[in-house]
């Protein structure tokens, strides 16, 4: 094969591979390669962050892939393929240009990271502009509970006041797995570690509801354990707050966000029992032994879900099973 015919072959090899790696994540969510458009001012810090050091890690790949190409295609040996090519030893001008400029590119990295850390890390104080609000955050299987100052409690769906500071302290319970707390949107991830409390803010400026994920393999309802961020106009955010410490709307939520995972009312949770027909439910006291301290069948082992709730979480959700879902038929 002519010399020609066998670069044009490689180049385009090369080019193939190139598409099919950089064409998917090009189509993926969120833009591929880019996190999503951030929505509050640490996740805005996350992206330059980002972007920054695509820049140069992107400039360096270029850079090298593309002279190690050049340099096959080139400089490839021809026949004799057996014969050894010239030694060449030294060229301190060049060792010096490629032990300095990397050098030079990992000190512009480092200087911006840690000029923009502070606004992803710190938590602004409660006197900030705005001011703050502290909610805590549990990692559960399989769910997120959130606690409010005024004692309300929410599942899976965090209500949070438009332009306020949100300092959230992220745990798990000591008989619990490790999660990780993610809206893309809103910041970076923070491990719910069971017996460790981690910090992490955000502050949502736009109305809306942001999605998010538990990042860390949790167990074999991962997938399920989704969560979101709804940013609300403030006025309409308080009366939500102080209608949910009442207990309005906690019972259902909390049955959609934990019971039907599992369960679901025929079965689609595909782990545990159907709740239809189960006589169990409508003795309310039964029912409440079984979320507070679990329970072991033929068909295998619910866990406590309930184990640490408050009475009102555990009447509220009782409550909703029974009259709800049952309407309270005995």
């Amino acid at each position: 094969m002519a010399p020609l015919v066998r670069s044009k072959l490689l180049l385009g090899g090369i080019l193939a591979a190139a598409a099919l790696v950089l064409v998917p994540a090009g189509l993926a969510g969120n833009g591929g390669f880019a996190p999503p458009p951030a929505e509050s001012p640490n996740a805005e810090g996350i992206r330059e962050s980002y972007f920054w050091v695509a820049i140069f890690t992107g400039f360096v790949l270029v850079l090298v892939q593309g002279t190690l190409i050049l340099f096959i295609v080139k400089y490839r040996r021809r026949r004799p393929r057996e014969a050894d090519g010239p030694q060449i030893h030294g060229n301190t001008r060049l060792e010096i240009v490629w032990t300095v400029v990397p050098v030079l590119i990992l000190v512009a990295i480092g200087s911006f990271v840690f000029y923009k850390l502070p606004g992803i890390h710190d938590v602004p104080p409660a006197t900030a502009a705005g001011g703050r609000e502290d909610v805590g955050v549990q990692g559960r299987q399989f769910y997120w509970q959130f606690t409010y100052p005024n004692g309300a409690v929410a599942v899976d769906r965090m209500r949070v006041p438009v332009g306020r500071n949100m300092k959230l302290t992220v745990t798990a319970p000591g008989w619990d797995v490790i999660h990780s707390w993610w809206i893309p949107k809103l910041g970076g991830k923070i491990d719910a570690i069971p017996g460790r409390v981690n910090t992490t803010w955000f502050r949502a400026d736009r109305a809306g509801v942001y999605p998010g994920q538990c990042a860390e393999l949790c167990g074999i309802l991962h997938a399920r354990m989704t969560a979101e961020v709804e940013a609300l106009p403030p006025a309409e955010y308080e009366q939500w707050v102080e209608a949910r410490a009442g207990g309005e709307g906690l019972g259902e939520e909390t049955y959609d966000g934990v019971c039907a995972k599992c369960h679901g009312l025929q079965g689609q949770g595909d782990i545990g029992r159907p709740l239809v027909g189960n006589a169990l439910l409508n003795d309310a006291q039964t029912l409440e032994q079984i979320i507070r301290n679990g329970r072991k069948t033929n068909r295998g082992t619910m866990p406590p879900v309930g184990k640490d709730w408050s009475d009102q979480q555990v009447k509220a959700v009782t409550d909703y099973l029974q009259k709800e879902i049952f309407g309270g038929q005995g």
